[in-house]
């Protein structure tokens, strides 16, 4: 016979999968369900530490617990940089994402921290600056609703962004177009990028931002930002919930064999 908080678990469950209560919606207070007949205080409470163990839910203090979204947004590869998106239009990356899930967005579910600081070593590397030389960072929280999705920050040579919106710490994208936009108004156009990925466990201070199950790994993205002419004008760093994201790239083969032949 399976233990009280076993069961209790598996009705909540099956009311999660039935849509009952639906994504990012908060469970009953651990109290409201011992009065409420459904066990003790230590069963629901083992009740709801399986829930989120199967991740079918989030807890974490001053949130409650919290129904998880069950369909992951989808993060788009080279799609998601567009010109057409961001040149011409308002479609911003993290907002082409909430688009082709069709998902609902807010400009304002992302914030930021605006500043300056030492450049790390990868950084400096990277931009192709001295250690520890002044460089912009550009650190946004991005969310769907009340759940955090990602972290993203932006590193910037002073000289490419000094007295542009990429330095106003107004909450949301950096104005129409966000920040590539931005960029290429100052006469730096974007041309290429390279993006690296890959898991590893979050550290305490991320696993309370990004509000994170216990065992949650994280995506670490870095992706850095060309112009034609092999400037960089971008360096990211990306902290992304692992469960939250369904990594997608459409991209056309590469045959670097025919490259050849049509260069002699």
């Amino acid at each position: 016979m399976a233990p009280k908080w076993r069961e209790l678990a598996d009705r909540l469950a099956e009311r999660i999968k039935s849509g009952e209560y639906s994504p990012g919606q908060q469970l009953p207070h651990i109290r409201d369900l011992v009065e409420a007949g459904e066990g003790s205080k230590s069963t629901v409470h083992a009740a709801y530490k399986a829930l989120e163990a199967e991740g079918l839910v989030t807890s974490s203090r001053g949130h409650g617990t919290v129904v998880r979204q069950q369909t992951p947004l989808k993060r788009l590869g080279i799609a998601r940089y567009d010109k057409a998106k961001w040149r011409d239009g308002d479609e911003v990356a993290f907002i082409a994402d909430r688009v082709a899930s069709g998902r609902a967005y807010r400009r304002n579910e992302q914030t930021q921290t605006v500043g300056c600081v030492p450049a790390s070593p990868l950084v400096a590397e990277t931009l192709g600056v001295s250690p520890d030389s002044e460089v912009y960072f550009r650190a946004r929280l991005v969310k769907e609703g009340e759940q955090p999705t990602h972290t993203l920050t932006s590193y910037y040579r002073p000289e490419h962004v000094e007295g542009t919106r990429l330095v106003d710490p107004t909450p949301g994208p950096a104005g129409k177009g966000g920040g590539y936009k931005v960029l290429y108004d100052a006469g730096y156009e974007i041309d290429h990028m390279k993006e690296s990925l890959f898991a590893r466990v979050p550290t305490p201070e991320e696993a309370k931002l990004l509000q994170l199950p216990s065992g949650e790994p994280v995506m670490e993205l870095h992706r850095t930002t060309y112009t034609e002419d092999g400037t960089v004008v971008e360096f990211a760093v990306g902290v992304h919930a692992a469960s939250r994201f369904a990594w997608e790239y459409d991209f056309k083969v590469p045959d670097s064999a025919q490259s050849k032949a049509d260069g002699e």
